[in-house]
């Protein structure tokens, strides 16, 4: 199986892994509690009715009233002020819920405008992630520099290790402004940050809720959200990045791989594996003869013509021509000795006769 399907198979395993892991865990930590929380609060409700003898349906519409009203606690929220800072939750796709549009106009405007906001955000929020990488590695390849370090690239991991820095920079920041102008604890200001820079938006928690006055309050709200949002995509932007190059390279090791294979690889038909293990391809297992002549060594060797071949190979196959200059040798040795054997055989007839 390729390395890319089994990270694929394990990023899902690890996954479902993961929310079931944070079911358990929010389930031994919320559970009990939500169970007192909706205890305390009907025996306070029945408290209620019997104080003031309040029937359960004018109760009823007590609650439902006091929940509509939630989001008019602020005076002007549709105000340009409010309309800006709700547009920015809208196209940022964060999503609070503390205000919603009401007329049928507002809401097909809604839907309109976040059609067309929600893309652009995000591909601004991309590109400006982007340039802050490409700042963060020439700055820091400039400081690499004035501290005469040896190796002065700047790697995926650095920058990913800064944009970390500067999230953490960020939430710690926006935890101290909003834990003094709207008079929240710092785990809870803290809390806000967070879940407003990754998107989550619950909305338990929403600033620029109460009756401010105060333009730089303002101002530093909104640039919180476009800022820390800003960061947030840069690191996710490394992280995407940084996962596309380990597929990219897993693709080309397994095309370098298929590569050698295929070079190493051993044809059965028509290639020939040498005595240094090369392969010669396109040889012929017998060469082509012209004239069917014997090569033995014996004595009738001598009588064969000068002209005559002993073959002739292709052309094409030049790998075969050791093995012709091999045989030129041999055949020239064998008249020798046929030529020695002769003339023994000459002196014995003479021999013979002279007897």
């Amino acid at each position: 199986m390729k390395r890319q399907n089994v990270r694929t198979l394990s990023l899902i395993v690890c996954t479902f892994t993961y929310l079931l892991i944070g079911a358990a865990v929010f389930d031994a930590l919320e559970s009990e509690n939500e169970i007192e929380m909706k205890r305390s609060l009907l025996s306070y409700e029945e408290k209620i009715i019997a104080q003031y003898n309040i029937s359960d349906e004018d109760f009823e519409r007590i609650r439902e009233n006091a929940l509509r009203s939630r989001q008019y606690r602020v005076e002007n929220q549709w105000k340009f002020v409010g309309a800006l800072y709700f547009s920015l939750v809208v196209c940022s796709v964060i999503g609070y819920g503390h205000s919603t549009p009401k007329t049928v106009p507002g809401k097909l405007f809604c839907m309109i405008y976040a059609l067309v906001g929600i893309p652009l955000f995000l591909i601004m929020f991309q590109s400006v992630g982007e340039r802050l990488n490409t700042f963060v590695t020439f700055l820091l390849k400039h400081i690499k520099k004035c501290f005469r370090w040896k190796n002065t690239e700047v790697s995926q991991t650095d920058l990913i290790v800064i944009t970390l820095i500067l999230s953490t920079i960020i939430l710690t920041t926006g935890a101290l402004l909003f834990s003094k102008f709207e008079g929240w604890k710092l785990l809870d200001a803290l809390y806000y940050c967070f879940i407003t820079l990754t998107t989550i938006g619950f909305g338990d928690f929403v600033a620029m809720q109460r009756d401010h006055n105060n333009p730089e309050y303002i101002v530093l709200s909104l640039l919180f959200i476009i800022i820390g949002l800003t960061v947030i995509s840069a690191a996710m932007n490394l992280l995407v990045l940084r996962f596309l190059t380990m597929n990219t390279e897993d693709e080309r090791r397994d095309e370098i791989e298929a590569a050698v294979a295929a070079q190493n690889a051993v044809r059965l038909e028509g290639d020939v594996i040498t005595g240094n293990g090369g392969v010669v391809s396109n040889a012929q297992e017998r060469p082509e003869f012209q004239e069917a002549l014997s090569v033995c060594s014996c004595s009738c060797y001598k009588w064969r013509s000068p002209k005559d071949k002993i073959y002739n190979s292709n052309p094409n196959s030049n790998h075969i021509s050791p093995f012709i200059h091999s045989t030129v040798n041999m055949s020239n040795k064998d008249d020798e000795l046929s030529d020695e054997m002769e003339s023994f055989l000459e002196w014995q007839r003479n021999k013979r006769a002279s007897l």
